[in-house]
């Protein structure tokens, strides 16, 4: 059981329980899954810039990056249907708690002037979005080999049912939300 795992069983579920007034243990709000995604414009011209970005995110993730593809063609942009455009990568179980982790003890204070990510980037639902502009704040990516600084997106789903407990869900683990 990782770390991260452990503190959610032992110290955020019985603190979200008590704070909601939750009658059953299954309405605590949990983590779902982590969706990372680099969009990769450039990948149309360049076939290693798509692989290269397979290699960063699998670093990353510890897991296999997915290439996804454009979905509709579209003229102004040179793009035709089933070109690849990005990389995504799902994190469940296990790797979702570890990146999780690594994410926010030792990746975002990584940031040049950080002082916290945005609490106001749910999306209604319970599911918090934030963007990193940089691959370099992970420590597996070494300076010297990448090609292009890329920034990626990091969707973290979750079981809550609104904001606030979403919020309050990733303050206990630790997500270091910017002070009011």
């Amino acid at each position: 059981m990782t770390r991260m795992k452990k503190k959610y069983n032992e110290e955020v579920a019985p603190a979200l329980m008590k704070k909601f007034q939750y009658k059953s243990v299954m309405q605590i709000p949990k983590l779902n899954k982590v969706v990372v995604n680099v969009g990769c414009g450039d990948a149309r011209d360049n076939t290693k810039a798509i692989e290269a970005v397979v290699k960063d995110i699998t670093a990353i993730t510890g897991q296999k990056a997915v290439i996804t593809k454009a979905r509709k063609s579209v003229a102004n942009f040179k793009l035709r249907e089933g070109m690849p455009v990005g990389v995504k990568v799902t994190l469940r179980q296990d790797k979702m708690w570890e990146f999780l982790d690594r994410l926010f003890n030792v990746a975002l204070p990584r940031v040049r002037d950080f002082r916290g990510i945005s609490a106001n980037s749910f999306d209604g639902r319970g599911n918090y979005a934030l963007g990193v502009k940089e691959q370099l704040i992970f420590p597996e990516i070494d300076y010297d080999k990448i090609e292009k600084i890329r920034g990626m997106d990091i969707a973290i789903c979750t079981t809550a049912g609104t904001d606030e407990e979403a919020r309050e869900l990733l303050t206990l683990m630790g997500a270091p939300f910017i002070q009011a």
